[in-house]
């Protein structure tokens, strides 16, 4: 009769081993295995994944993470042995069927590096805040290279089972799973939006002292007030931009007084372009998709019609619109690019037990608007902006020792009694080699609280990565 072996415990320890190999029992066998293990824990834990047993079977397989998308290739193959018993179980001979081979070594785009300060210099800052909660993301907005990648709470992923009931859910992914309202980071594809349909030019000027009203028809003695986050004065397209002026994009957006404004059909049609509703198609399992309402969507969910207030809220980023932290940062990596995106990718190439290396096949480019530069370019003078004049939103970032650009952006939630914080970036400013976006769940005073993340972090980049080259 043949019987096959069942693995009873797959996690014993040495002094177990030892006292059951003492007792010689002919019906168990315990034998030595591999297991992963990895050495940085929390830090990677969200790009690597983890390995675990596979639900039918007792085979080891990749759960989350590489480990899932790139298993067929780090599993190797399986080996098979016949064991002859007797009727006591005493083992009379073994054949073995097929030799196990082991799998290919995977080469990442991760900068090891990068990632470990990114890591530390976050939950210093969230520890500084007594927040739990956030995403930081670096790409290289030239081919797609995903050089850092995490995630606030994280998990030891040599342990992740001790993770499954936690509260606030270290195990999910929040850079491509979670859904969040981009808040003022959206101004620069809007700004894009009204300069290629010619709704206004760049130097265009509207004033705002501080909030839009609007008559309400149904209420003429309680007008609908649209706030800025403070008076700005007269703001173009530039100053909008570095000032992360409201009302300037609720105009532009929405239309007032004689601007006719976008529109949301025209929003969206831009949206659309630059993919914002869409998947990057990153190699790691559990990519979620945002959304953006058409009226006729937001009517059938809600009951309720398509306000011209609507549209004035998607175009500073709240309301019905969301996406991922990937998706984001990946669409302004674009805009960085001069308009050529390329798919995110974490796994560069494979490497066999001969220490041969082949480049994984994997399609890049994925969206060319190189056709629009001269339009991107007058958005990037704007994200320009937001850094280097006293009155830019990101002037933290200031006095780097490279040029970088970026966008702050805040986004309520809860019924407005929270705010997460934003803010995107690309440096050097005219040739970049990195964008970064940092998200802080429930920053509590808004966007100032990322700044000194995504500061330290591009500091960090200029040193070890832009000017130890020039030393060479």
């Amino acid at each position: 009769e043949r019987v096959s072996e069942v693995i009873l415990d797959p996690d014993i320890t040495v002094e177990q081993a030892v006292k059951l190999r003492s007792l010689k029992l002919e019906a168990f066998r315990v034998n030595n295995a591999f297991r992963r293990y990895y050495p940085d824990k929390k830090i990677f834990s969200h790009v690597l994944g983890y390995v675990g047993v596979a639900d039918e079977g007792d085979q080891i397989i990749g759960k989350t993470g590489l480990e899932a998308s790139y298993d067929d290739l780090l599993k190797g193959q399986v080996g098979k042995r016949t064991i002859y018993r007797d009727v006591k179980g005493k083992t009379l001979d073994e054949k073995v069927i097929a030799k196990a081979k082991p799998g290919f070594q995977l080469n990442t785009t991760i900068d090891a590096g990068l990632q470990r300060f990114f890591y530390k210099r976050f939950k210093e800052q969230l520890n500084h805040l007594n927040r739990t909660s956030g995403v930081g993301i670096a790409i290289n907005p030239q081919n797609g290279e995903i050089l850092s990648l995490i995630n606030f709470p994280s998990f030891d992923n040599n342990e992740p089972a001790k993770y499954l009931n936690s509260h606030n859910l270290p195990l999910f992914n929040r850079a491509v799973s979670g859904v969040y309202s981009p808040g003022s980071t959206i101004k620069p594809f809007v700004a894009l939006a009204a300069l290629n349909e010619k709704v206004v030019t760049p130097v265009d000027e509207f004033y705002s002292k501080g909030y839009l009203e609007l008559p309400n028809p149904y209420h003429p003695d309680k007008p609908s007030i649209f706030l800025d986050w403070k008076a700005h004065g007269s703001v173009n397209m530039f100053s909008a931009l570095a000032r992360s002026s409201n009302v300037y994009f609720y105009i532009v957006g929405g239309g007032f007084a004689e601007t006719k404004g976008l529109g949301i059909d025209r929003l969206q049609k831009y949206w659309k372009m630059f993919h914002l509703g869409k998947k990057t198609g990153i190699d790691i399992p559990a990519e979620k998709v945002g959304f953006f309402y058409t009226p006729e969507e937001k009517e059938e969910k809600t009951g309720d019609i398509w306000r011209i207030g609507d549209t004035y809220n998607v175009s500073i980023g709240q309301g019905n619109l969301a996406m991922t932290p990937l998706r984001l940062i990946s669409s302004i990596a674009t805009l960085a690019n001069n308009g050529k995106e390329y798919r995110p990718y974490i796994a560069k190439s494979i490497v066999d037990e001969r220490s041969n290396i082949a480049q994984l096949n994997i399609k890049k480019k994925v969206l060319d608007y190189s056709k629009l530069e001269p339009i991107i370019y007058e958005v990037k003078k704007g994200l320009r902006d937001a850094v280097s004049k006293p009155y830019g939103t990101a002037r933290w970032l200031a006095d780097l020792p490279f040029k970088a650009s970026g966008k702050t952006g805040s986004a309520q939630f809860a019924n407005n009694t929270k705010t997460n914080a934003f803010f995107v970036g690309y440096a050097p400013s005219d040739n970049p080699e990195i964008a970064i976006i940092v998200l802080i769940e429930n920053a509590r005073e808004g966007s100032i609280n990322t700044l000194p993340i995504a500061k330290d972090t591009l500091w960090w980049y200029y040193m070890n990565r832009i000017a130890s080259k020039k030393n060479e």
